[in-house]
């Protein structure tokens, strides 16, 4: 199968560096010396420039750009499209319908671990289309087929975004061994292991089971987590899911 990605930024070659292991790609976008920097980088993506008339015919399109581009760029495809993936944040698929002919229509949230196949994709739409739609996305991860865009977009607040509130527990854990008097490279070498192993073991253990076996009354652990407690560490993730999820209803909604 081949799969065409419109748009060149960095979701974009995320995906494309996990798919070109499984499936032809095309890479099609505005900026010449991006596609070019993409080609290098991923050497197996064709590239293209977009036309003012970008014939979409049977193909399989994962839609990339930002949601505020959707319009200026979709009016510049033309015929019906096989299926649409859309990645865009908040967009809904009503509105993706309006836009963009295709026979079927998906909205997915991969995440920037397409890049290294560990993407957390979370996918919905027509139900014609969802075992390719699963199909393509395990190939760069595991996926979870959601059944409403309202749960999707809770999704895109944890899935989507999560990379990016990891990587400041992960920086800050390592700032923190620092500041303790641990080397750089030594806090670093240890954080990335630390995620590789807690991940393993959150896949098989409940959250609260876990940390609790490693908490001992009065011991080190028990410092540290009374130290997160004060600083209401727990309390501003629940609430950059509650943000994240807002703001995805807002793009939604314009």
């Amino acid at each position: 199968m081949k799969l065409t990605l419109i748009g060149n930024g960095i979701m974009a070659q995320s995906l494309a560096k996990g798919l070109v292991k499984n499936y032809e790609v095309e890479m099609i976008g505005r900026d010449i010396d991006k596609l070019r920097q993409v080609k290098e980088k991923i050497p197996e993506v064709s590239i293209k420039i977009i036309d003012d008339q970008e014939d979409i015919t049977d193909k399989n399109i994962l839609f990339c750009v930002k949601p505020y581009a959707l319009q200026s760029v979709a009016v510049r495809l033309t015929g019906k499209a096989n299926t649409l993936y859309s990645i865009l944040a908040g967009t809904k698929l009503e509105s993706l319908k309006k836009q963009i002919l295709a026979k079927y229509y998906i909205r997915t949230m991969p995440n920037v671990a397409a890049s290294v196949s560990m993407s957390m994709t979370t996918i919905t739409g027509d139900n014609e289309a969802k075992m390719s739609a699963l199909e393509i996305f395990n190939a760069i991860g595991k996926t979870v087929w959601v059944n409403t865009e309202k749960q999707l977009d809770i999704a895109t607040a944890i899935a989507g975004c999560g990379p990016a509130y990891l990587a400041i527990i992960a920086e800050a854990i390592a700032d923190g061994a620092v500041k303790a008097g641990l080397e750089r490279h030594i806090s670093t070498e240890l954080v990335h292991g630390l995620f590789v192993g807690t991940s393993a073991l959150l896949a098989k253990t409940h959250p609260a089971i876990l940390k609790d076996s490693v908490m001992s009354p009065g011991g080190t652990t028990a410092a540290g987590v009374g130290a997160i407690e004060e600083g209401n560490v727990r309390n501003s993730m629940i609430k950059a899911i509650q943000a994240a999820y807002e703001k995805a209803e807002e793009l939604g909604s314009k």
